[in-house]
């Protein structure tokens, strides 16, 4: 049921990079615009704990403009005209945060520097998921916590939420037993359901000291 990994890691995020690319503006929209996505994304910050907060993969930063005043935040994105938004954005809303473009699998930050990580609706197209939440617990503090929003499968099995983890699926993202890669890497973890019919999950995972 679960999603294998691409063989080819980098032809697999190229071909997404240039997918945000042509489609960078019309996201932009799209993630300010659409009421049910804005209330998705929402759920992580009130999950916020600590002062540093790091969020991976930000998009075009509307999330971050939602918190960024009360923290010290960081954050990269792969894909350069995504960065560029969140950039202009941030501007827009007269807020600071150190933005970079980066990759998930290669983080530029010092190990345990960050209270929350922060990451949603992006795990899903990454090509190699174990490393890509090593990095993640990797810069997070002892007890630091992962707050991760993304598709997967509903644990009812649900039609319409079935229906959609298989959409996203063939869209190209990848549904991984998460819950298996928080075990490996001995995160502590909850997860809910919290939208799409039980597709939408939120996870929050905690680095044990």
């Amino acid at each position: 049921m679960y999603s294998q990994e691409p063989e080819d890691s980098r032809a697999y995020t190229e071909q997404f990079d240039q997918a945000y690319t042509r489609f960078a503006s019309m996201y932009d929209l799209a993630v300010k615009w659409l009421p049910v996505w804005r209330a998705w994304i929402s759920r992580v910050i009130p999950e916020i704990r600590g002062h540093r907060v790091l969020e991976v993969s930000f998009g075009t930063g509307y999330l971050m403009t939602k918190y960024a005043a009360k923290y010290s935040v960081c954050g990269f994105d792969y894909n350069f005209a995504l960065a560029s938004k969140a950039k202009r954005n941030l501007l827009q809303a007269n807020l600071d945060a150190d933005l970079q473009q980066a990759d998930v699998h290669h983080i530029p930050y010092q190990s345990g520097c960050f209270d929350t990580v922060v990451n949603t609706m992006a795990f899903s197209g990454y090509p190699d998921g174990l490393k890509a939440m090593r990095e993640m617990k990797r810069v997070l503090k002892p007890e630091g916590r992962l707050v991760l929003l993304d598709v997967n499968y509903p644990k009812d099995r649900n039609t319409l939420g079935m229906a959609l983890g298989r959409g996203w699926a063939k869209l190209g993202d990848i549904i991984r037993d998460m819950e298996f890669l928080f075990r490996q890497l001995n995160l502590e973890y909850t997860v809910e359901e919290v939208g799409g019919f039980g597709s939408i999950h939120l996870y929050i995972a905690t680095k044990v000291a």
